[in-house]
């Protein structure tokens, strides 16, 4: 990886581990769904409007059939599961959950793309895991998940999300990551159209200026540019390097929920993202390219 892939991917985790919080604000003016449905929808408008500009060719035959599939299955299954679930439980615990995604996505990269994740790596994750446990206090006397049907809504939608990265890696191999991202996104938005797209359309005719902000935001920047750096870094490098750094979620967004949604705090959350950053350095050590050194010729354990 870059270094200056690695800046941009830490830079993105920082944002969307402002998501969730964003979405509970969002979700006192709007449904689930309709979050979902004008997100990514504003998205695919930005990207859309931006075609003439985007560089490279268009995802043509059976990629272009996958990006649509894939557009489905994230941009309507996978997003809607993960802001319900979010809106069922706490957005510092969404944060916290988080951490089950990178490895859910290092191990379909595995068995479908063939990437080997070596010792480092699989320390790393420990050590996430383990600040992980550490953030969310589970050995208090009054510890306890955060409503479980909850956490498994959210979690099942990282199905979704591995899916899109396994699958479209290969695919900006060949095409446009940008192009790729906006035919997705389009494909998404019509579907999310079709499920709710009276009752969305009748909410966002009275939603305040605050969740225009907050959604324009997620779109633009979280969305259009956030999806965007995360296929340009893994077409370079292995999609189980890139997915070390979603561990960071996990640290901003339990930050994030405190400051701006009043969630409580702990001690233990200090040391828990400290050995989360611990399992980021470790899990990356050797994987920063410079130089010359040519990206993803090599995957070094």
């Amino acid at each position: 990886m870059k270094p200056a892939h690695l800046v941009l991917l830490l830079i993105m985790n920082c944002l969307w581990a402002g998501v969730y919080s964003a979405y509970k604000v969002i979700g006192a003016d709007l449904p689930a769904g309709g979050i979902v449905t004008l997100r990514f929808g504003m998205a695919a408008v930005c990207l859309f409007l931006a075609w003439p500009w985007l560089p490279g060719a268009a995802p043509r035959g059976r990629d272009l059939l996958k990006t649509c599939a894939i557009g489905l299955m994230l941009f309507v299954l996978g997003q809607r599961l993960q802001v319900y679930g979010n809106q069922l439980g706490t957005a510092g615990n969404s944060a916290i959950l988080m951490a089950i995604e990178p490895l859910l996505t290092s191990l379909a990269a595995a068995i479908f793309l063939r990437e080997r994740i070596g010792p480092r790596r699989w320390v790393g994750f420990a050590l996430g895991l383990f600040g992980v446990a550490l953030l969310n206090g589970v050995w208090r006397a009054g510890f306890k998940w955060t409503g479980l049907t909850a956490n498994l809504i959210f979690i099942s939608s990282f199905v979704c999300e591995a899916a899109y990265s396994v699958v479209g890696k290969p695919i900006v191999a060949r095409a446009s990551v940008m192009k790729m991202l906006a035919i997705s996104l389009l494909v998404g938005t019509v579907a999310n159209l079709l499920i709710d797209g009276p009752r969305t359309l009748a909410a966002a005719a009275v939603l305040p200026p605050r969740a225009w902000i907050l959604l324009l935001g997620l779109a633009v920047v979280c969305t259009a540019v956030g999806y965007s750096v995360w296929f340009i870094v893994i077409r370079e490098c292995p999609v189980n390097v890139a997915a070390l750094t979603i561990f960071a979620q996990s640290v901003f967004g339990v930050a994030v929920a405190a400051l701006w949604l009043g969630e409580k705090l702990y001690w233990g959350q200090l040391l828990g993202s400290l050995t989360i950053v611990a399992g980021l350095v470790v899990g990356l050590s050797r994987q920063i390219k410079t130089g010359g050194e040519k990206v993803g010729a090599k995957v070094l354990p």
